[in-house]
């Protein structure tokens, strides 16, 4: 839903670290701007379109409780599931994040039965035309990158890609040499931000401030989202309070002009044009 004082077309959620600042495409990212739609509002409609961009930049945040949940929790679940992506295909958002449970002491067969649920929740999105960006954290039973992608692989869906948030990255088990393991098909939503000051450990999200500003090696990261070819867009997800009491125009300015300087030079535009 976008939101943005008296500007119905900025893009810009509810809250702020909704503003998509660039997309790779061909190993350059454009300075597209797009929005997210709430995830927490299965019945929100868009207001007005991006001012550039359109519908394919944008995607809904974030659908939980479909991979390891059981019992009537997860009937509860699924329903909403369903539900949002008739939303999503009306509004013709192609991408829905959806975020790993978390659960205690997870066995092996735990991650067997997610895999199974993974590929029956990408079936049914298939069918309302929405691909699934599934979403490690730190917290959750997927904590880090291998894993999710291997829950992925093991899944043997289609339409199905990991969201790498670079805070989940940071700060939980993920290394390094799991961004070996992206390739341009299987990656399908990037998130940035930045942490200072705040042990890893004890991190959460309203400890997140807009990248660049902190501790982060972000740069690395989209150098080899660049080499792999990663086409799809980089977005903020800032879920800072504290950028709360700005004005929403001026936090999307603050966050695009962020982004925009850490993308640095894929943020250029290829020669002999582009969009």
């Amino acid at each position: 839903m976008y939101q943005s004082g008296d500007d119905p077309e900025h893009p810009l959620r509810g809250g702020p670290g909704g503003l998509c600042a660039g997309r790779l495409v061909g190993g350059r990212a454009l300075a597209d701007q797009a929005g997210d739609l709430p995830g927490d509002a299965p019945d929100c409609r868009g207001e007005g379109p991006p001012r550039r961009g359109g519908p394919e930049g944008r995607r809904a945040a974030t659908q939980g409780g479909l991979l390891f949940s059981r019992g009537p929790g997860r009937d509860a679940h699924w329903d909403h599931f369903r539900r949002r992506l008739a939303i999503l295909q009306e509004l013709g958002v192609p991408t829905l994040i959806v975020a790993a449970d978390p659960l205690t002491d997870p066995a092996a067969a735990d991650y067997g039965r997610a895999a199974e649920a993974l590929a029956e929740a990408a079936t049914v999105a298939r069918g309302a035309g929405v691909g699934i960006a599934l979403e490690f954290q730190k917290s959750a039973a997927c904590a880090s990158l291998d894993t999710t992608l291997a829950l992925i692989a093991q899944s043997g869906a289609e339409g199905v890609g990991v969201c790498l948030d670079v805070f989940h990255y940071y700060t939980g088990p993920s290394k390094f040499e799991d961004l070996a393991y992206l390739s341009a098909a299987n990656l399908a939503w990037v998130q940035v931000s930045d942490l200072s000051g705040t042990p890893r450990e004890v991190a959460g999200d309203a400890d997140r401030i807009l990248p660049g500003e902190g501790d982060f090696q972000i740069g690395p990261i989209l150098d080899h989202l660049g080499q792999i070819g990663y086409d799809g867009y980089v977005s903020l997800e800032v879920l800072n309070p504290q950028l709360w009491r700005i004005a929403a125009d001026r936090v999307a300015d603050m966050g695009y002009q962020a982004a925009c300087r850490v993308l640095g030079r894929w943020n250029e535009t290829p020669a002999g044009g582009g969009r």
